[in-house]
């Protein structure tokens, strides 16, 4: 059997060879593969394949059909929007994630964003470094505030004890209400939510019924001093309504960390040209703990397969 890897996977050559040797032991084949964009190359790559690893590089459609021998999509990331998953159901491929690997990474970086606007800490490193005192960069506490989270899974969940810890009050949006929630956190409609909350956080998934969930009309709906946190999916905010908020001033801040492409971005993007933002590259999910987190996912999830218990299912082959 050949697995074909089709991106590094953010871990130690010595740790890749570990997870490798025991399936290497049974005859499985591993080929590792550069990322590319380009789709001649990955079906050339992994028309061959029996399976493929993969994080967050996209997966069109069309190469999926181009592979005959493919049997399982191992999915080493948590969102699944990349994949051409309709290739995978016609063709009754497998299809898992890693679900889980980076709560706490994606929850801690949320946590540090919103410091690092509340205190305008690249601002005051800057005017330290240039001999200057605070004059006009006094910050404000995240102790006494309201947050609100989009999205209360095992992430948003996380999230929200944080900023529990930090004293904050909570509230949560989801498709559904979670019986199991903290009862520190008060469930109600997005809209809702928007009005009252001084920091807003992003974790839903991206699907149909989020993309630009977070437009020009939901964005009146937020206080003027509120922040917004994105750190789910890039189309669920209408960057360029966001741009236009912070002009004029409808929303105080924003921090991004995902964008409407992956980065590197254009540097006239939205996300880059708006005011009072804070961006990041889509690092929310990587640290050295999360990365190692996510290759043992990802190889239990190949084992799981090849014994006929395919686990954190996205698309089932059965």
């Amino acid at each position: 059997m050949k697995v074909a890897i089709m991106e590094a996977l953010g871990i130690s050559p010595e740790e890749l060879a570990a997870r490798k040797a025991p399936f290497e032991a049974q005859g499985v084949v591993f080929a590792d593969y550069p990322r590319t964009a380009d789709p001649a190359k990955l079906i050339t790559q992994a028309q061959d394949a029996d399976a493929m690893i993969l994080a967050n590089m996209p997966m069109p459609a069309e190469v999926i059909r181009a592979c005959p021998r493919l049997r399982f999509i191992d999915v080493a990331f948590t969102g699944v929007d990349h994949v051409g998953l309709e290739a995978a159901r016609e063709r009754g491929i497998a299809v898992s994630n890693a679900s889980g690997y980076s709560n706490e990474a994606v929850a801690e970086l949320v946590l540090g964003m919103v410091l690092s606007m509340a205190r305008n800490l690249r601002a005051v490193e800057d005017r330290c470094r240039a001999g200057g005192v605070k004059d006009g960069l006094v910050g404000w506490e995240i102790k006494g505030k309201t947050v609100g989270i989009v999205g209360l899974g095992k992430i948003g969940t996380r999230t929200a004890a944080l900023f529990h810890a930090f004293g904050a009050k909570l509230l949560a949006s989801s498709r559904s209400v979670h019986p199991d929630a903290p009862d520190y956190v008060e469930q109600t409609d997005l809209e809702d939510l928007l009005r009252r909350a001084d920091i807003v956080v992003l974790h839903c998934p991206l699907n149909d019924s989020t993309r630009n969930l977070i437009d020009g009309a939901r964005l009146a709906l937020m206080k003027p001093t509120s922040l917004l946190v994105n750190v789910a999916r890039g189309p669920v905010v209408d960057e360029k309504a966001l741009q236009a908020a912070l002009q004029a001033g409808t929303i105080a801040g924003a921090c991004l960390d995902v964008f409407s492409q992956e980065p590197p971005l254009d540097p006239l993007s939205p996300a880059l040209t708006a005011p009072n933002t804070l961006v990041t590259p889509h690092v929310a999910f990587a640290t050295r703990e999360s990365m190692s987190l996510r290759a043992e996912i990802i190889f239990d999830n190949l084992l799981a397969w090849m014994e006929g218990r395919q686990q954190n299912v996205v698309v089932s082959d059965k």
